[in-house]
């Protein structure tokens, strides 16, 4: 019988084995994780889980019955260790296991802050797993003092769920400002402005010299030379693709997983989806690394490890919640000359343009601009800049 492998058990990997037996796919089926829990949403780790609003199963992809009621073998707990292309193997638990064709959904990994500045000391964190947020909750008591090192999305949310519980928090960023590989600077000021109002300290141009304490951190000293103390620390200074496997196994890896646009990687009967994944569009390689990718990809995968003939072309689109603020990003804004702003005070949207073409809108708490400018996108239409920015001009007269 025909025996497809998934390895990498997150929104990927889940997504893909269902889309497998959603379209009939009557193989057998075998997802495996490292994490020992099932299938879960990181989105709300460092958001709804990390406030304690969100009960542990709720963060579930799906129930664990979801798999055996469909003869989806789940192996959790059980990371694997090598890949032999040729053989068509996986090797895990000191077993063998033979595939017909094998997914990588292995997702990323954060950055780690180096031994020499402290990265080997008690008490430093970092929110990518279940279990990373478990061991840290108990950081998250009022009065207490956190250093948040990274001024990203990441960053900002673990600050604002620390904010709303009676911590004191600072956070420090190395480049010019927070958001700054993402964001443009008014997205940037808007949240800059949102945290100093919650009493967040955050500190622009400046960077981590190297954390402080024996064995657990007690503070900080920084990159102009001043010491703050704290009593924990959180590292959200980005992700880099899960490319261990497929580096060990000799598959070409550029960003991510290389593959082709139907996620073809450079191993006959081997695919990628996810944030491990690079593709083409357009002609110029790229990955992303948010939900929706994982789940549209892993979907197209799915249908061509089954004979389809699929090519992916991404929608792009992102979401971050930091205190009662809902940002919700369409497109991608690299390549932006101008900045169009639309509303005012907390429901605010920011519309990116290269000379005339729109390419991506960042709406705070204005789900109607975010869903135009979607849908704008996703046609391949851009509305006059001035008609944008103009608020007696509604938003729906853009689609005409």
């Amino acid at each position: 019988m025909t025996h497809f492998v998934v390895v990498g058990a997150g929104q990927a990997g889940a997504s893909l084995v269902a889309r497998l037996r959603e379209d009939g796919f009557d193989g057998r089926i075998t997802l495996i994780g490292d994490e020992p829990a099932p299938p879960y949403q990181r989105p709300p780790l460092s958001k709804g889980y990390l406030l304690g609003e969100l009960a542990r199963d709720r963060l579930f992809l799906r129930p664990e019955a979801y798999y055996a009621d469909r003869d989806i073998t789940l192996r959790t707990g059980s990371p694997v260790t090598a890949i032999d292309p040729e053989a068509r193997t996986v090797t895990l638990d000191g077993e063998t296991l033979d595939y017909d064709q094998l997914a990588l959904t292995t997702g990323s990994v954060p950055r780690r802050l180096p031994e020499a500045i402290g990265g080997a000391l008690n008490g430093l964190y970092y929110v990518r797993t279940l279990a990373d947020v478990d061991a840290m909750a108990e950081e998250f008591r009022p009065g207490r003092r956190v250093l948040i090192v990274g001024g990203g999305y990441i960053g900002l949310e673990a600050a604002a769920v620390a904010a709303k519980q009676g911590l004191e928090v600072t956070l420090v960023e190395l480049a010019d400002r927070i958001l700054q590989r993402v964001a443009a600077p008014e997205t940037s000021e808007y949240f800059r402005t949102l945290h100093a109002g919650h009493g967040v300290v955050i500190r622009e141009g400046i960077g981590l010299a190297h954390l402080t304490g024996e064995d657990r951190v007690s503070g900080a000293k920084l990159s102009d030379g001043t010491t703050i103390g704290a009593d924990f620390a959180i590292a959200g200074t980005g992700i880099l693709p899960d490319t261990r496997l497929a580096e060990a196994a000799g598959l070409t890896c550029d960003d991510g997983i290389a593959t082709d646009e139907y996620g073809r990687t450079s191993a006959p009967g081997i695919w990628a989806a996810g944030d491990c994944a690079s593709f083409p569009v357009n002609g110029v390689r790229q990955r992303l690394e948010s939900v929706p990718n994982a789940i549209d990809m892993a979907d197209c995968v799915a249908r061509n490890m089954m004979g389809g003939d699929q090519i992916y072309v991404p929608e792009p689109w992102f979401w971050s919640d930091q205190f009662d603020i809902k940002l919700q990003i369409a497109g991608l804004n690299r390549g932006f000359d101008r900045v169009v702003a639309r509303g005012s005070g907390e429901a605010l949207s920011h519309w990116y343009y290269a000379g005339d073409r729109l390419l991506a809108v960042d709406a705070m708490n204005d789900p109607r601009a975010f869903m135009v400018g979607k849908r704008l996108l996703a046609s391949g239409r851009s509305p006059d800049p001035e008609q944008v920015a103009d608020p007696a001009v509604d938003l729906k007269s853009l689609m005409r």
